[in-house]
Protein backbone atom coordinates (compact mmCIF):
# COMPACT_ATOMS: atom_id res chain seq x y z
CA UNK A 1 0.00 0.00 0.00
CA UNK A 2 1.02 3.60 -0.58
CA UNK A 3 1.35 6.00 2.33
CA UNK A 4 -1.55 8.44 2.65
CA UNK A 5 -1.27 12.04 3.84
CA UNK A 6 -3.84 14.62 4.91
CA UNK A 7 -2.72 17.85 3.25
CA UNK A 8 -5.58 20.34 3.46
CA UNK A 9 -8.76 21.10 5.42
CA UNK A 10 -11.90 23.19 5.15
CA UNK A 11 -14.70 23.93 7.61
CA UNK A 12 -17.86 25.99 7.62
CA UNK A 13 -18.99 27.53 10.89
CA UNK A 14 -21.60 25.23 12.37
CA UNK A 15 -24.93 27.00 12.45
CA UNK A 16 -28.70 26.65 12.62
CA UNK A 17 -31.34 27.56 10.06
CA UNK A 18 -28.93 29.51 7.87
CA UNK A 19 -30.87 28.62 4.74
CA UNK A 20 -27.80 27.45 2.79
CA UNK A 21 -28.42 24.24 0.87
CA UNK A 22 -26.14 21.29 1.45
CA UNK A 23 -24.42 21.42 -1.93
CA UNK A 24 -23.26 24.98 -1.29
CA UNK A 25 -22.12 24.25 2.27
CA UNK A 26 -20.07 21.33 0.94
CA UNK A 27 -18.64 23.44 -1.89
CA UNK A 28 -17.46 26.06 0.63
CA UNK A 29 -15.63 23.43 2.69
CA UNK A 30 -14.06 21.77 -0.37
CA UNK A 31 -12.88 25.08 -1.83
CA UNK A 32 -11.24 25.92 1.52
CA UNK A 33 -9.59 22.50 1.68
CA UNK A 34 -8.20 22.76 -1.86
CA UNK A 35 -6.82 26.22 -1.13
CA UNK A 36 -5.34 24.99 2.16
CA UNK A 37 -3.64 22.10 0.37
CA UNK A 38 -2.40 24.20 -2.54
CA UNK A 39 -4.06 21.75 -4.95
CA UNK A 40 -5.66 22.59 -8.30
CA UNK A 41 -9.03 21.08 -9.06
CA UNK A 42 -7.53 19.34 -12.09
CA UNK A 43 -5.41 17.21 -9.73
CA UNK A 44 -8.43 15.78 -7.87
CA UNK A 45 -9.26 12.29 -9.07
CA UNK A 46 -12.11 11.43 -6.74
CA UNK A 47 -14.66 13.04 -4.41
CA UNK A 48 -16.27 11.10 -1.57
CA UNK A 49 -19.13 12.63 0.41
CA UNK A 50 -20.32 11.53 3.84
CA UNK A 51 -24.00 12.15 4.58
CA UNK A 52 -26.78 10.48 6.52
CA UNK A 53 -30.14 12.21 6.03
CA UNK A 54 -30.24 14.31 2.86
CA UNK A 55 -32.64 11.92 1.13
CA UNK A 56 -34.99 11.97 4.12
CA UNK A 57 -34.84 15.65 5.09
CA UNK A 58 -33.99 17.38 1.80
CA UNK A 59 -35.33 14.89 -0.77
CA UNK A 60 -31.89 14.88 -2.37
CA UNK A 61 -29.71 11.88 -3.07
CA UNK A 62 -26.68 11.45 -5.38
CA UNK A 63 -24.75 14.04 -3.38
CA UNK A 64 -21.44 12.84 -4.81
CA UNK A 65 -22.24 13.89 -8.36
CA UNK A 66 -24.28 16.91 -7.21
CA UNK A 67 -21.47 18.36 -5.09
CA UNK A 68 -18.80 17.52 -7.69
CA UNK A 69 -20.78 19.53 -10.24
CA UNK A 70 -21.37 22.40 -7.80
CA UNK A 71 -17.70 22.75 -6.87
CA UNK A 72 -16.43 22.53 -10.45
CA UNK A 73 -15.35 18.88 -10.49
CA UNK A 74 -17.95 17.56 -12.93
CA UNK A 75 -16.88 14.31 -14.56
CA UNK A 76 -14.65 12.89 -11.83
CA UNK A 77 -15.35 9.76 -9.84
CA UNK A 78 -17.77 10.76 -7.07
CA UNK A 79 -19.97 8.90 -4.62
CA UNK A 80 -21.75 9.17 -1.27
CA UNK A 81 -21.15 7.09 1.87
CA UNK A 82 -23.79 6.52 4.54
CA UNK A 83 -22.86 5.07 7.91
CA UNK A 84 -25.17 7.04 10.19
CA UNK A 85 -23.23 9.43 12.45
CA UNK A 86 -19.93 7.93 11.26
CA UNK A 87 -20.60 8.73 7.59
CA UNK A 88 -17.86 11.36 7.46
CA UNK A 89 -15.11 9.08 8.76
CA UNK A 90 -16.39 6.19 6.64
CA UNK A 91 -16.12 8.43 3.57
CA UNK A 92 -12.56 9.23 4.63
CA UNK A 93 -11.86 5.51 4.89
CA UNK A 94 -12.97 5.12 1.25
CA UNK A 95 -10.72 8.00 0.21
CA UNK A 96 -7.84 6.55 2.21
CA UNK A 97 -8.20 3.17 0.51
CA UNK A 98 -8.32 4.82 -2.92
CA UNK A 99 -4.99 6.61 -2.38
CA UNK A 100 -3.39 3.69 -0.53
CA UNK A 101 -4.41 1.34 -3.34
CA UNK A 102 -2.90 3.57 -5.99
CA UNK A 103 -6.17 4.35 -7.75
CA UNK A 104 -5.86 8.12 -7.23
CA UNK A 105 -3.10 10.45 -6.05
CA UNK A 106 -5.49 13.13 -4.77
CA UNK A 107 -8.92 12.56 -3.21
CA UNK A 108 -11.26 15.18 -1.78
CA UNK A 109 -13.48 14.00 1.08
CA UNK A 110 -16.31 16.08 2.48
CA UNK A 111 -19.07 15.59 5.00
CA UNK A 112 -22.27 17.60 5.01
CA UNK A 113 -25.52 17.60 6.95
CA UNK A 114 -28.51 19.92 7.23
CA UNK A 115 -30.73 19.10 10.19
CA UNK A 116 -32.45 22.34 11.21
CA UNK A 117 -34.57 23.20 8.15
CA UNK A 118 -37.01 20.40 8.90
CA UNK A 119 -39.24 19.94 11.93
CA UNK A 120 -37.75 18.51 15.10
CA UNK A 121 -40.10 15.53 14.75
CA UNK A 122 -38.86 14.76 11.21
CA UNK A 123 -35.20 15.15 12.22
CA UNK A 124 -35.67 12.91 15.26
CA UNK A 125 -37.36 10.25 13.11
CA UNK A 126 -34.58 10.43 10.52
CA UNK A 127 -31.90 10.05 13.19
CA UNK A 128 -33.73 7.01 14.56
CA UNK A 129 -33.13 5.16 11.29
CA UNK A 130 -29.55 4.59 12.45
CA UNK A 131 -30.92 2.23 15.10
CA UNK A 132 -32.47 -1.17 14.37
CA UNK A 133 -35.91 -0.11 13.11
CA UNK A 134 -37.49 -3.53 13.53
CA UNK A 135 -36.31 -3.93 17.12
CA UNK A 136 -36.00 -0.33 18.33
CA UNK A 137 -37.27 2.45 16.07
CA UNK A 138 -40.74 1.05 15.42
CA UNK A 139 -41.20 0.74 19.19
CA UNK A 140 -40.69 4.47 19.67
CA UNK A 141 -37.01 4.51 20.59
CA UNK A 142 -35.01 7.62 19.66
CA UNK A 143 -31.31 8.20 20.05
CA UNK A 144 -31.93 10.19 23.18
CA UNK A 145 -33.93 7.34 24.73
CA UNK A 146 -31.34 4.73 23.69
CA UNK A 147 -28.51 6.74 25.22
CA UNK A 148 -30.63 7.36 28.30
CA UNK A 149 -31.01 3.59 28.63
CA UNK A 150 -27.23 3.16 28.41
CA UNK A 151 -26.57 5.93 30.92
CA UNK A 152 -29.10 4.56 33.43
CA UNK A 153 -27.67 1.05 33.09
CA UNK A 154 -24.14 2.36 33.60
CA UNK A 155 -25.19 4.28 36.71
CA UNK A 156 -26.94 1.23 38.17
CA UNK A 157 -24.12 -1.19 37.27
CA UNK A 158 -21.24 0.89 38.61
CA UNK A 159 -22.96 2.90 41.33
CA UNK A 160 -22.26 6.35 39.87
CA UNK A 161 -24.42 9.47 39.77
CA UNK A 162 -25.38 11.97 37.08
CA UNK A 163 -22.84 14.40 38.51
CA UNK A 164 -20.02 11.98 37.66
CA UNK A 165 -20.57 12.66 33.94
CA UNK A 166 -20.47 16.44 34.24
CA UNK A 167 -16.75 17.03 33.74
CA UNK A 168 -16.97 15.70 30.16
CA UNK A 169 -19.49 18.37 29.19
CA UNK A 170 -17.64 21.10 31.11
CA UNK A 171 -14.35 20.26 29.34
CA UNK A 172 -16.00 20.22 25.89
CA UNK A 173 -17.66 23.59 26.42
CA UNK A 174 -14.43 25.08 27.76
CA UNK A 175 -12.67 24.13 24.53
CA UNK A 176 -15.54 25.04 22.24
CA UNK A 177 -15.70 28.52 23.76
CA UNK A 178 -12.53 29.49 21.86
CA UNK A 179 -13.28 27.60 18.63
CA UNK A 180 -14.57 30.11 16.04
CA UNK A 181 -16.40 27.34 14.15
CA UNK A 182 -18.22 25.97 17.21
CA UNK A 183 -22.00 26.19 17.45
CA UNK A 184 -22.21 26.48 21.25
CA UNK A 185 -19.50 28.92 22.31
CA UNK A 186 -20.63 28.77 25.90
CA UNK A 187 -18.72 27.85 29.04
CA UNK A 188 -20.59 25.91 31.71
CA UNK A 189 -19.93 24.81 35.28
CA UNK A 190 -21.23 21.88 37.31
CA UNK A 191 -24.25 23.81 38.57
CA UNK A 192 -25.22 24.69 35.00
CA UNK A 193 -24.77 21.08 33.93
CA UNK A 194 -26.81 19.64 36.80
CA UNK A 195 -29.51 22.28 36.46
CA UNK A 196 -30.04 21.80 32.73
CA UNK A 197 -33.35 20.58 31.36
CA UNK A 198 -34.06 16.85 31.51
CA UNK A 199 -34.52 15.34 28.04
CA UNK A 200 -35.03 11.65 28.83
CA UNK A 201 -34.08 10.63 32.36
CA UNK A 202 -31.15 10.64 33.17
CA UNK A 203 -29.94 12.44 29.98
CA UNK A 204 -30.00 16.22 30.44
CA UNK A 205 -29.56 19.00 27.93
CA UNK A 206 -25.80 19.20 28.48
CA UNK A 207 -25.39 15.44 28.13
CA UNK A 208 -26.52 15.62 24.48
CA UNK A 209 -25.30 17.33 21.28
CA UNK A 210 -27.12 20.21 19.58
CA UNK A 211 -29.05 19.80 16.31
CA UNK A 212 -27.17 21.86 13.72
CA UNK A 213 -25.90 22.23 10.14
CA UNK A 214 -22.38 22.20 8.75
CA UNK A 215 -19.80 20.87 6.32
CA UNK A 216 -16.11 20.02 6.57
CA UNK A 217 -13.62 18.62 4.07
CA UNK A 218 -10.10 17.20 3.84
CA UNK A 219 -7.73 16.53 0.97
CA UNK A 220 -5.92 13.18 0.97
CA UNK A 221 -2.85 12.59 -1.16
CA UNK A 222 0.03 10.27 -1.93
CA UNK A 223 3.43 11.05 -0.43
CA UNK A 224 4.75 12.41 -3.72
CA UNK A 225 1.91 14.92 -4.01
CA UNK A 226 2.02 15.73 -0.29
CA UNK A 227 5.70 16.63 -0.38
CA UNK A 228 5.38 18.71 -3.54
CA UNK A 229 2.37 20.59 -2.15
CA UNK A 230 3.72 21.00 1.41
CA UNK A 231 3.34 24.50 2.83
CA UNK A 232 6.52 26.06 4.15
CA UNK A 233 6.88 25.70 7.90
CA UNK A 234 4.10 23.14 8.33
CA UNK A 235 4.82 19.48 9.07
CA UNK A 236 3.20 16.74 7.01
CA UNK A 237 0.39 14.72 8.56
CA UNK A 238 0.26 11.03 7.73
CA UNK A 239 -2.74 8.73 8.18
CA UNK A 240 -0.83 5.78 9.57
CA UNK A 241 -3.85 3.74 10.66
CA UNK A 242 -7.39 3.38 9.35
CA UNK A 243 -9.97 0.82 10.42
CA UNK A 244 -13.67 0.10 10.91
CA UNK A 245 -15.24 -2.13 13.56
CA UNK A 246 -18.92 -3.09 13.68
CA UNK A 247 -21.48 -4.40 16.14
CA UNK A 248 -25.23 -5.06 16.16
CA UNK A 249 -27.44 -2.04 15.64
CA UNK A 250 -29.82 -3.07 18.42
CA UNK A 251 -28.62 -2.69 22.01
CA UNK A 252 -30.55 -5.77 23.12
CA UNK A 253 -28.65 -7.91 20.59
CA UNK A 254 -25.32 -7.24 22.31
CA UNK A 255 -23.81 -9.59 24.86
CA UNK A 256 -22.89 -6.61 27.02
CA UNK A 257 -24.74 -3.35 26.38
CA UNK A 258 -22.00 -1.40 28.16
CA UNK A 259 -19.24 -2.54 25.83
CA UNK A 260 -18.60 -0.73 22.55
CA UNK A 261 -17.13 -3.77 20.79
CA UNK A 262 -16.97 -1.98 17.44
CA UNK A 263 -14.91 0.79 19.01
CA UNK A 264 -12.55 -1.71 20.62
CA UNK A 265 -12.05 -3.54 17.32
CA UNK A 266 -11.44 -0.44 15.21
CA UNK A 267 -9.07 1.02 17.81
CA UNK A 268 -7.02 -2.17 17.98
CA UNK A 269 -6.85 -2.51 14.20
CA UNK A 270 -5.88 1.12 13.57
CA UNK A 271 -3.24 1.16 16.31
CA UNK A 272 -1.77 -2.14 15.14
CA UNK A 273 -1.55 -0.86 11.57
CA UNK A 274 0.11 2.36 12.75
CA UNK A 275 2.45 0.53 15.10
CA UNK A 276 1.57 2.74 18.07
CA UNK A 277 0.73 2.01 21.71
CA UNK A 278 -1.60 3.82 24.10
CA UNK A 279 1.34 5.66 25.63
CA UNK A 280 2.10 7.17 22.20
CA UNK A 281 -1.32 8.82 21.83
CA UNK A 282 -1.20 12.56 22.54
CA UNK A 283 -4.84 13.32 21.66
CA UNK A 284 -7.96 11.16 21.60
CA UNK A 285 -10.56 12.95 19.49
CA UNK A 286 -13.50 10.81 20.50
CA UNK A 287 -17.17 10.81 19.55
CA UNK A 288 -18.66 12.60 22.57
CA UNK A 289 -22.21 12.81 21.24
CA UNK A 290 -23.48 11.90 24.72
CA UNK A 291 -21.52 11.95 27.96
CA UNK A 292 -22.23 8.23 28.42
CA UNK A 293 -20.61 7.53 25.03
CA UNK A 294 -17.53 9.47 26.16
CA UNK A 295 -17.17 7.17 29.17
CA UNK A 296 -17.78 4.02 27.13
CA UNK A 297 -15.37 5.16 24.40
CA UNK A 298 -12.55 5.70 26.88
CA UNK A 299 -13.10 2.15 28.10
CA UNK A 300 -13.47 0.55 24.65
CA UNK A 301 -10.36 2.27 23.32
CA UNK A 302 -8.34 0.94 26.26
CA UNK A 303 -7.67 4.13 28.18
CA UNK A 304 -9.84 3.19 31.17
CA UNK A 305 -11.03 -0.03 32.80
CA UNK A 306 -14.70 -1.03 32.70
CA UNK A 307 -16.68 1.18 35.01
CA UNK A 308 -13.79 3.66 35.33
CA UNK A 309 -14.33 5.63 32.12
CA UNK A 310 -16.76 7.99 33.83
CA UNK A 311 -14.08 8.98 36.35
CA UNK A 312 -11.33 9.49 33.78
CA UNK A 313 -10.37 13.14 33.54
CA UNK A 314 -11.83 14.40 36.81
CA UNK A 315 -8.37 15.62 37.77
CA UNK A 316 -7.77 17.43 34.49
CA UNK A 317 -6.35 14.54 32.44
CA UNK A 318 -8.70 15.31 29.51
CA UNK A 319 -8.00 19.06 29.36
CA UNK A 320 -5.77 20.52 26.65
CA UNK A 321 -2.86 20.41 29.11
CA UNK A 322 -3.72 16.99 30.50
CA UNK A 323 -2.43 13.47 29.92
CA UNK A 324 -5.02 12.62 27.25
CA UNK A 325 -6.77 15.69 25.80
CA UNK A 326 -10.21 15.01 24.31
CA UNK A 327 -12.74 17.27 22.56
CA UNK A 328 -9.93 19.76 22.00
CA UNK A 329 -12.04 22.09 19.83
CA UNK A 330 -15.30 21.48 21.70
CA UNK A 331 -16.20 18.03 20.45
CA UNK A 332 -19.69 17.10 19.37
CA UNK A 333 -21.08 18.63 22.56
CA UNK A 334 -19.94 22.21 21.95
CA UNK A 335 -18.61 22.39 18.39
CA UNK A 336 -21.77 20.62 17.29
CA UNK A 337 -22.78 17.36 15.63
CA UNK A 338 -24.00 17.76 12.03
CA UNK A 339 -23.94 14.00 11.81
CA UNK A 340 -22.64 13.25 8.31
CA UNK A 341 -20.00 15.97 8.64
CA UNK A 342 -18.83 15.25 12.19
CA UNK A 343 -16.06 12.81 11.22
CA UNK A 344 -14.56 15.41 8.87
CA UNK A 345 -14.67 18.14 11.53
CA UNK A 346 -12.80 15.77 13.86
CA UNK A 347 -10.11 15.11 11.24
CA UNK A 348 -9.78 18.77 10.29
CA UNK A 349 -9.40 19.82 13.93
CA UNK A 350 -6.83 17.09 14.56
CA UNK A 351 -4.86 18.21 11.51
CA UNK A 352 -4.75 21.68 13.07
CA UNK A 353 -3.43 20.23 16.32
CA UNK A 354 -0.69 18.20 14.61
CA UNK A 355 0.43 21.13 12.43
CA UNK A 356 0.45 23.60 15.32
CA UNK A 357 -2.31 25.77 13.81
CA UNK A 358 -5.03 25.30 16.45
CA UNK A 359 -4.49 28.76 17.96
CA UNK A 360 -5.49 29.14 21.61
CA UNK A 361 -6.80 25.57 21.56
CA UNK A 362 -3.39 24.16 20.67
CA UNK A 363 -2.22 21.06 22.53
CA UNK A 364 1.51 21.43 23.07
CA UNK A 365 3.84 19.01 21.25
CA UNK A 366 1.02 16.90 19.80
CA UNK A 367 2.44 14.31 17.41
CA UNK A 368 0.07 11.30 17.42
CA UNK A 369 -3.74 11.33 17.58
CA UNK A 370 -6.51 8.75 17.62
CA UNK A 371 -9.64 10.06 15.89
CA UNK A 372 -12.83 8.03 16.36
CA UNK A 373 -16.27 8.52 14.78
CA UNK A 374 -19.25 6.38 15.87
CA UNK A 375 -22.40 5.49 13.95
CA UNK A 376 -25.58 4.84 15.92
CA UNK A 377 -25.01 3.58 19.44
CA UNK A 378 -21.80 1.86 18.33
CA UNK A 379 -22.80 -0.27 15.33
CA UNK A 380 -20.20 1.32 13.01
CA UNK A 381 -17.01 2.76 14.48
CA UNK A 382 -14.27 4.29 12.33
CA UNK A 383 -10.83 4.95 13.81
CA UNK A 384 -7.92 6.79 12.24
CA UNK A 385 -4.40 7.32 13.57
CA UNK A 386 -2.89 10.62 12.44
CA UNK A 387 0.81 11.29 12.94
CA UNK A 388 2.98 14.32 12.43
CA UNK A 389 5.59 13.25 9.90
Amino acid sequence: MKDVYLIGIGQTKINKSAGIRGRYLAAQAIEQALSSAGIDKQQVGMLVTGNMMSGMLSQQQQLGALIADTVGLRGIEASTVEAACSSGAAATRWGYMSVAGGFHDVVAVCGVERMTHSSREDTTAALATAADWELEGCNGDSFISLNARLMKLYMQTYGVTAEDFGHFAINAHENGFTNPNAFLQKQIDMDTYLGSRMLVDPVKLFDAPPVCDGSAAVILASEEVARSAARSGLPLVKISGSAIGTDSLALNSRANKLELSGAALSTQRAMQQAGVKHADIDIFELHDAYTIITALSLEAAGFAAKGEGVHFGKNGEISRTGKLPISTMGGLKSRGHPVGATGLYQLAETYMQLTGTAGVNQVADAEVALVQNIGGTGATVVSHILQRA
